[in-house]
C-alpha cells in the first residue's frame, strides 16, 4: 500500500518483528481462556486483541518507523469492510428474537420432536442444514434459523450442545461451500478467474469424501447415544404448547424467507423481511406474549403491544414455560445480545488493520512462499495461509482475497490449474473461519447458537477435516493436472 502524500511504500518488516504481535496474541488468548473459559467473549478476548494491536503499533512506529496515519488507514479500511457484516449481525439478532417469540422456532421444534429420532438425530441435523444451506448459499442464515431450532430439538433428545452445534455447523458449511449461490464461492472464483461451476465440480473431489466421513461420525455418535431422556421430548413439547400457540401456519414465515433467498434478494433485504414476517406472525399468533415481553403482563392496548414488538427485536425476553430447561431455550436477547460480538469484531478488525497497514502480514505470508516448490507444498501453503489470514484478519472474505492474490502467480509458475487454487482457498479460508473465536464467523455462530467456539470446535468434523483432505488429495495427485509452467 502507498503512504499519504505519495511517499515511498512501507517496507516489509523482518519476520521476527512480525511474529511478535502474533505471539503476544497467542499468549494473551491462552491466559484469557484459562481465566474466563467460555465467558472469554464477554471482554477478555477483546482486550487481548487491543493489547496485541498496541504491540504491533509500537513495533511499527518505533522500530520500523511507520507513520501512524498509515496504520490508522489500515484500521479504517478493515472496519469499513466489516460494516455490512455488523448490520447483518444485528438483523440476525432480530430474527432470532422474533422467530422464537412469534412461535416459528417453537413450532419447528415441536414438529421436529415428532419426526426426528435420537438414533439418527445428529446425522439428520447435518443433512438438513446441508440441504438448506445448499439451496440458500448462506451458512449464517441456515444456522440462525434451522440451526437454532435443531439446537432445541437436540437438547430435548439429550445431546450435548457441542455435538448439536458441530452437526449444524458442519452441514451449514458444506452447503455454503458447495452452493453456486454462495458469496464465498463467487468471491474465490472471481479473484482466481475460474468459472464458477467448474470450481464447484472440482471441489467435489475433496468435499464429498469429507462430508461422507462427517456423516458416518455423526451417525455412529447418534446410534451410540444412550441418554435415556425419552420422556423429555414430551415435557419439552408440552411446555412449548403451554407457552406458545403452535400452528403449521407459522411455517409460512420460513417458507417466504426461503422464496426470497431463492430469488437471490440482497441479504439485508431478506433478513429485514424475514424479521417483518415474524413480527406479523407474532402479532397474530402470540398476542398474549406481547405485553409479557414488554414487562406489562395483563395490560391492553396499542402501546404495550408496540413495546412488546420492539423488545422482541432488540431486547431480552424471558418466557415462563414451567420447565427451566425450556425457559432457557426460548429466552432471547435480540439485537442487544449481539453487542459483545460486534465489540469483538471491531477489536479484531483493529488488529487485522494494523497488521495489514504495517505490512507485517506480508512478511508472514512470505514465510509460506519459501516452502512452495511442488503441488503438495503449494496446496499446503495455501491452506496454511488461509488459516493464518483467518486468524490475523478475523474475516473470511479478506482471507479469501489475500490467499487468492498471494498464490495466483505461484500456481501459474508451477503450471498448476486455477481451479486447484480456488478449491484450496475455499477449503481453508471458508471452512476454518468458524473455528476461530475472534473471527467474524466464529463470533456470529457462537452468539447465535449460544455455544462457545471452543465448545463446538472438536465436533465440527467437516470444517477441520476439509483442509486435511485437500492436502491429502494433492499429495496423492488425484485429478491434479499440470501444464507448462508459466512465468508471471
Amino acid at each position: 500500500m502507498n503512504t499519504p502524500n505519495n511517499e515511498s511504500p512501507v517496507k516489509i518488516p523482518a519476520l521476527w518483528i512480525s511474529l511478535i504481535p502474533l505471539l503476544v496474541l497467542g499468549l494473551l488468548l491462552i491466559l484469557v481462556l484459562k481465566a474466563y473459559g467460555t465467558d472469554a467473549l464477554g471482554g477478555g478476548i477483546q482486550i487481548a486483541l487491543l493489547v496485541s494491536s498496541a504491540v504491533c503499533v509500537a513495533l511499527s512506529t518505533l522500530v520500523c518507523k511507520t507513520r501512524w496515519e498509515i496504520l490508522e488507514d489500515g484500521i479504517i479500511e478493515n472496519i469499513k469492510s466489516s460494516a455490512v457484516a455488523i448490520i447483518i449481525l444485528l438483523m440476525i439478532g432480530a430474527i432470532t428474537g422474533t422467530w422464537m417469540l412469534s412461535g416459528v422456532v417453537p413450532t419447528l421444534i415441536c414438529y421436529g420432536l415428532d419426526i426426528l429420532s435420537p438414533s439418527w438425530f445428529l446425522c439428520a441435523s447435518c443433512i438438513i442444514c446441508s440441504v438448506v444451506s445448499l439451496m440458500t448459499g448462506s451458512s449464517w442464515t441456515t444456522i440462525a434459523t434451522i440451526g437454532v431450532a435443531l439446537m432445541g430439538i437436540g437438547h430435548a433428545l439429550g445431546f450435548s450442545e457441542g455435538w448439536i452445534a458441530g452437526a449444524v455447523i458442519s452441514g451449514a458449511y458444506f452447503g455454503d461451500k458447495f452452493s453456486p449461490l454462495s458469496d464465498t464461492n463467487v468471491l474465490a472464483t472471481s479473484t482466481t478467474e475460474v468459472p464458477l461451476f467448474e470450481h464447484i465440480k472440482y471441489m467435489s473431489y475433496t468435499t464429498f469424501p469429507t462430508i461422507g466421513i462427517t456423516l458416518i461420525i455423526f451417525l455412529i455418535a447418534s446410534l451410540s447415544h444412550t441418554s435415556g431422556m425419552t420422556n423429555d421430548t414430551e415435557i419439552y413439547s408440552n411446555a412449548l404448547h403451554s407457552a406458545f400457540n403452535i400452528s403449521p401456519w407459522l411455517l409460512i414465515v420460513p417458507l417466504l424467507t426461503g422464496i426470497m433467498i431463492y430469488l437471490r434478494l440482497p441479504a439485508l433485504i431478506t433478513l429485514f423481511m424475514a424479521t417483518l414476517f415474524a413480527v406479523i406472525a407474532m402479532v397474530i399468533a402470540q398476542p398474549q406474549l406481547l405485553t409479557t415481553i414488554a414487562g406489562e403482563a395483563g395490560a391492553e392496548g396499542f402501546w404495550p403491544a408496540l413495546r412488546g414488538v420492539f423488545t422482541a427485536c432488540y431486547g431480552s425476553a424471558n418466557i415462563e414455560t414451567g420447565v427451566p430447561a425450556v425457559n432457557e431455550l426460548v429466552a432471547t436477547r435480540g439485537m442487544g445480545g449481539m453487542m459483545d460480538t460486534i465489540w469483538l469484531i471491531l477489536c479484531a478488525m483493529c488488529f487485522g488493520g494494523v497488521m495489514t497497514g504495517s505490512r507485517m502480514l506480508d512478511s508472514l505470508t512470505q514465510l509460506f512462499l519459501r516452502f512452495v516448490h511442488r503441488t503438495t507444498s503449494a496446496v499446503a501453503a495455501t491452506v496454511g495461509a488461509g488459516i493464518l489470514f483467518n486468524t490475523t484478519t478475523s474475516d473470511q472474505y479478506i482471507s479469501i482475497i489475500l490467499s487468492s492474490r498471494l498464490f495466483k502467480g505461484v500456481y501459474q509458475e508451477l503450471g498448476l490449474e486455477g481451479r486447484l487454487l480456488s478449491r484450496s482457498v475455499v477449503d481453508s479460508s471458508t471452512v476454518t473461519s468458524v473455528l476461530i473465536p475472534w473471527n467474524s464467523c466464529g463470533m456470529v455462530q457462537s452468539t447465535v447458537l449460544g455455544v462457545a467456539t471452543i465448545t463446538y470446535l472438536p465436533y465440527c468434523f467437516f470444517n477441520y477435516l476439509t483442509p486435511l483432505i485437500t492436502i491429502l488429495v494433492a499429495a496423492i495427485g488425484f485429478k491434479i493436472y499440470k501444464s507448462t509452467p508459466k512465468k508471471v
